[in-house]
């Protein structure tokens, strides 16, 4: 099996579950979050949404740089609507999938940098960045956002298992 058609069925899963827990993201909560130091519910959803698209600069560049030098890099927009939380959601994962969809072996195995300032902060073949850069950090933010949802007693979903809201998967 190729090593991209494992990658994918991975992929897919964390995608339903993903945008399972953004489905639920109120809009009259984006503004809130659980302690001074937290971000808001909205940039964190966003943030969530946003995190697919790393799966095509993973693969499409050679390394990305998250402090070049000269103007302030473009961050990604906060959803102003769960609609444009969910397409943006859509449109990422999609652009993912056809992505890592023709993606090779030997272009998985390719090395990839991440750079601040110029310095590199580590370099590590394409799968594993993935992996733990992308997939591992999608998981993450989206067990926060899970942790949002149950603090202001919003039904968490069934994601590994049966959650305390849905006994079922």
């Amino acid at each position: 099996m190729a090593i991209n058609q494992g990658l994918l069925a991975e992929f897919d899963h964390e995608a339903l579950g993903t945008r399972t827990t953004l489905e639920r993201v109120p809009e009259d909560k984006f503004g809130w979050k659980p302690h001074p130091k937290s971000p808001t519910m909205g940039w964190l959803a966003s943030h969530v949404a946003n995190l697919p698209s790393w799966t095509a600069m993973t693969l499409e560049q050679d390394s990305v740089d998250i402090a070049p030098a000269g103007p302030e890099r473009p961050r990604s927009p906060e959803a102003k609507s769960r609609a444009e939380l969910l397409e943006s959601f859509d449109q990422n994962v999609a652009k993912a999938r056809e992505v890592l969809a023709r993606t090779a072996d030997e272009a998985m195995m390719k090395p990839w940098s991440l750079l601040k300032g110029g310095e590199t902060i580590f370099t590590q073949p394409r799968i594993a960045v993935l992996r733990g850069f992308v997939f591992n950090h999608l998981i993450h933010h989206r067990a926060q956002l899970t942790v949002y949802l149950r603090l202001n007693d919003i039904p968490v979903p069934a994601l590994y298992g049966p959650s305390a809201d849905e006994g079922q998967m």
